[in-house]
Parts: C-alpha cells; structure tokens; sequence
C-alpha cells in the first residue's frame, strides 16, 4: 500500500472508465475489513468478559451516554463536504481543518465539564475520571478528520482498511493486557484512547499532508454550510431512531422495550454491516460523475442493482425464516419478539434500499434539501410510533411499516428533484428483483407446509432454496449479469496504469 501523493491531493477528481469496476472492489475491501473488525470485536469480547465484569461494562456504558452524543458533531459534516466538492484547494482544506481541531478541543471540553454531572445523576464518583478520560479520543481524533477525508475523496480504501482494522486490533491488545493487570474498567478506557490514537497516527502517516494557517476568504461558507445542514440531519435523525424506545420505555414497559430493541437490532446489525460500506465507497464515485448526467444515471442505477441484490433476499428471508433464526441467535426466551422482528423485515426490504435517496442528495450538494427530508422524515416516524403504541410492541412495528411504505414515492419525487435520477428509473430497477422473489417465496412456503422441521439442516435448505431460485430468475435480466461480472472483476487486483489520481483502489 502507497502513501497517497501530496502532488494529487487537492487536484479535481479524474472520472474513469473502470469507475464502477473501481468502487466495487473498493467495496468488497471495505466489507472485507468490516467483517475483520467485526470478528476482531467478537475476540476481544470473549476474551475480555472472562475478565472483568459486568459493573466494569456498566461503568463505562455510562460514560457513552455523553459520548455517542457528541460524535454526531464530531466532524460537523465538514469530512463530507471535502469527499462531495468536484474541486477543493489547499486553503480551503486547510481552514476545514483547523475548524475540525477547534471543533474536537470544544466537543472535548464539554466532555470535561459534564463528567462530574454525569457522575452526580449515576451515582458513581468513578464516573468523573472516566468520562474525563474519553475526552482525550475525542480531541485526538479530530486532528485527522479532514486527512481521513482527503483518502475516502482519492478512493484509498485499501489504505483505510488497514489503518481501521490495525488500530483495532492495537486498542483490543492494550484493553487485554490492562486487565490482565487488574485495572479494572481502565482497561477499556486505555483501550478506546489507544485506538483513537494509532488511527490518528496511521491517518497521518498515509496522507502525509501538512495544513497550513487558517485563510480568511477561502470559499469555504459554503462547505461549512453544507456540514451545518448533515450536523442537522444527523440530529434530528438521532431523535427519531431513538423515540421508539424512548415511547416503547414510557407507556408499554421495560419487559416490551427489551423484546422490540433485541428485534430491531437483530435486523439491522447484517443490514448496516452491508449498507455503511457501500455508502461510503459509493459517494466520492457518485460526486464526481455529477457533471456527467447520463454517466451519474447509469452508474446509480448499477449501484441500486447491487443494493437490492444483496438486501431483498437478506430481508425477505428474514421475514420467512423469523421463528427460526429467533430460536437460533437469541435463544426459546426471545420468542416474543418474533412477530416484530418479521415486520420489521419487511420494512428493512424497502428502507435499506430507500437509503440511497441521501446519497443523490449528498452527491449533488443539496444539503438544505437532506437537512429537510430528515426532519420531516423524523417528525412522519416519531408520529407513526405514537400511532402504533395502542397495539404493543407489534403495532409501533407495524406503524412504522406502513409510513415507510406510503412515503416512498412522494420521498423520491422530493429528493431526486433536479438530479438525473428518476422515480421511474427507481421503481423499474426494484420491482423485477421484488418480483422474481414471489416465486421464490412461495417454493420454501409449500417446502415448509409439506415437509415442517426446526433443524438447522432443514432450514438452511429452506434459505439455499430461496436464494438460489432468486438468483435463477434475476439471472435473466442483462442489468444483473452485468452487475455480477463488474462484481467478479472488482475481485481482481487493479491493473497496472489504472491507478490515476494516486488511487490504489
């Protein structure tokens, strides 16, 4: 892996003809290294929970409270702003960037003042230090915002994965052996700082780019406007995710708040792990063919193919194979939460693909227009939670089911207003694959209906069954052929004299 090239950094992004063949390995590198991480997180849980105890878990997730907060203005959008603008300049980045700096040491100090009230509402004087210390990541990892930023706009994924899955796997050795040495809790903290640390330094060291001093006038009130508006969506959106649980909490009970959280997490832990990749390789992609309408068109369209490709039979099953995957991931207890987690299936099928809306909107720099979609998206999903609360846990599922559904085209007329992309062009790339999967559906309900099993033998062929029956019938159209060769390619190390614009893929 090459450090990126100084000499490239600031220049307009080339727009190449393996673009697609480009972002789709860059892609299947950024899934790969989530997957890294995730097995990586999984091992040093196991390690670790065989250590220290629940009390020290508990002590620290208090302290998150405040921190999962803050993050959503750690960047304040600026880190998008660089990845979407078809041109930057070194004054303009330089100034981002010491705004990020300014912005961590704020985020940082606010950490430091409400650790003791933090500490005083919990009860746990331990809390103060704890909460104190955190703030030190916070304050290291904005001085490598706008580095991180200029790798996502080069498209050095490789590079990024590196950098996330080492500076891991360096915070999960230090936790171990921090606890080993019988710190307690402090293992998790030194953890955290380490990591925020080595990634910094890692950033560093493949954007080898020195900023220079803030420059009054440098065109930058409209990158920091565009940051304002996603810091606003961010939050309004935080809210709305969140209200379920806090409306489930207030008027159903504790009891009805655990079935419906494991649920919704259940479905949306494989659905995220897929769906943040591809957002992040698809963007700077995205904004540099905006000048490049038919192109932009073509290449959204391809990107959709593998969005729904990948998410309608990972929902669909789901919703067909609730009962079973309830038993075998979360155990006979959970069983309450198998009718939600189907209803939710089937609002994920739309949802997750429904997400690309904010990519158009990004890419094209409508950022009023994100910041407005999400507010009146959070207040249309906060007011369909109070409507399903009369009906349990089912109903506040079934509720949000429905608003998704009902405001899908109106939403796509609204955000894709003004770009290449249209509702058509939508709706026909999604209903042949929705389509194609009914037959599927209704090959494993009569399996089921003749031949009832709960082994796991029986139900993988139940889910090899419809996932291969899927991909036969999509297999017809040219689109998919298409996509999957681009995939299968993507898969091949690049070329040699592809790279352009300091880009190793």
């Amino acid at each position: 892996m090459k450090r990126i090239d100084r000499a490239v950094l600031f220049g307009s992004l080339l727009v190449e003809d393996d673009l697609a063949r480009r972002s789709i390995r860059g892609g299947m590198i950024t899934l790969t290294s989530q997957a890294t991480q995730f097995i990586l997180r999984m091992l040093g849980m196991v390690i670790l929970v065989r250590i220290l105890s629940p009390a020290d878990y508990g002590l620290v997730a208090m302290a998150m409270v405040v921190l999962n907060f803050v993050q959503l203005f750690k960047d304040a959008g600026l880190a998008t702003a660089t990845v979407q603008r078809e041109s930057i300049s070194r004054e303009q980045i330089s100034t981002l960037f010491w705004m990020n700096v300014m912005i961590g040491a704020l985020l940082a100090v606010l950490v430091l003042l409400s650790a003791p009230l933090l500490s005083m509402f919990f009860g746990r004087p331990e809390l103060t230090k704890v909460t104190a210390a955190f703030s030190i990541s916070i304050l290291v990892t904005g001085l490598a915002v706008q580095h991180e930023a200029l790798l996502r706009r080069h498209m050095r994924f490789n590079a990024l994965a590196f950098i996330q899955i080492v500076s891991l796997a360096i915070g999960l050795v230090v936790s171990v052996v921090v606890a080993v040495l019988g710190f307690r809790y402090w293992a998790l903290v030194a953890g955290a700082i380490t990591q925020a640390v080595a990634w910094t330094l890692l950033i560093f060291y493949f954007c080898p780019w020195l900023p220079g001093k803030m420059t009054k006038g440098a065109g930058v009130r409209g990158m920091l406007r565009f940051g304002g508006h996603l810091t606003g969506f961010h939050l309004v959106n935080y809210f709305a995710r969140n209200a379920d649980n806090i409306l489930i909490g207030k008027f159903i009970g504790t009891v009805a708040l655990g079935l419906y959280s494991r649920a919704y997490q259940l479905l949306m832990l494989p659905l995220n792990q897929i769906r943040a990749p591809l957002d992040q390789v698809a963007l700077p992609a995205l904004s540099s063919l905006r000048t490049a309408p038919e192109r932009y068109a073509r290449f959204f369209q391809r990107l959709l193919e593998i969005y729904i490709h990948i998410m309608m039979p990972l929902t669909l099953l789901c919703a067909l194979e609730a009962d079973f995957l309830v038993r075998l991931l979360l155990g006979p207890q959970w069983i309450g939460t198998v009718a939600v987690f189907r209803i939710l299936a089937i609002a994920g099928l739309i949802q997750a693909i429904s997400t690309t809306r904010g990519l158009v909107m990004i890419s094209f720099g409508f950022s009023r227009r994100y910041f407005y979609w999400g507010l009146f998206n959070s207040i249309l999903m906060v007011a369909s939670f109070a409507a399903g609360l009369p009906f349990g846990i089912e109903g506040v599922a079934l509720a949000y089911t429905i608003a998704n559904y009902v405001i899908l085209v109106p939403s796509l007329l609204y955000c894709f207003r003004g770009t290449p992309v249209t509702v058509a062009m939508f709706l026909r790339t999604f209903y042949p694959p929705l389509l194609a999967a009914m037959p599927s559906l209704a090959a494993v309900m009569l399996a089921r209906h003749f031949w009832p099993s709960r082994s796991l033998l029986v139900h993988g062929l139940y889910s090899c069954l419809f996932i291969a029956s899927f991909v036969l019938l999509s297999w017809r159209r040219r689109s998919v052929r298409e996509t999957i060769g681009l995939v299968l390619a993507g898969l091949r190390p690049e070329p040699e004299g592809k790279m352009g614009c300091g880009v190793d893929g």
